[in-house]
């Protein structure tokens, strides 16, 4: 059990975010395969390394608490070619519609306060991510800008402390 309790970042009411470890690895793949989950998630690399590239952020386990189950991923990390932080989530099929997203992003939001010091959060979506969008507008978000990274058109939307 103690791997499920150790690295913890965050925990919600139902769910518990904490790094990866080299056993979560496979789930880790196996959620970012599935072309349902993933067709709104930015590729990731360097998982468990980025840990020491960026104390307190990255990509981390999302799991359910009373049944220990994996059920997706959570992050905090850099926006490329800018000074903010985004947070992010990515859920197995078979969970999305049970309210994690929301959770999960309010669990987010208030580790991003009150345990980094962030005045504010940004939140990335494709336009088309309606269900996204309305996940973190339902937690105060606010929409930004819609920007280009590399080919992709997407939309920044913050929400301040």
């Amino acid at each position: 059990m103690s791997v499920f309790t150790n690295n913890i970042i965050f925990e919600t009411e139902r769910l518990m975010v904490r790094q990866y470890t080299n056993g979560d690895l496979d789930r880790f793949f196996q959620l970012n395969g599935n072309e349902d989950v993933m067709r709104y998630i930015r590729p990731a690399q360097r998982i468990i390394s980025d840990y020491e590239a960026w104390p307190g952020m990255g990509r981390w386990a999302m799991y359910k608490k009373d049944e220990l189950r994996f059920i997706g991923s959570f992050a905090i990390i850099p926006i490329e070619n800018s000074d903010k932080l985004q947070l992010g989530y990515a859920l197995v099929k078979n969970d999305w519609g049970k309210g994690y997203a929301t959770e999960s992003v309010q669990g987010g939001i208030r580790y991003a306060f009150e345990k980094l010091g962030l005045n504010e959060i940004a939140g990335i979506t494709y336009p088309q991510n309606e269900l996204s969008q309305n996940v973190l507008l339902k937690n105060g978000f606010v929409f930004h800008k819609t920007f280009m990274e590399e080919d992709k058109e997407l939309n920044m939307y913050l929400r301040k402390k």
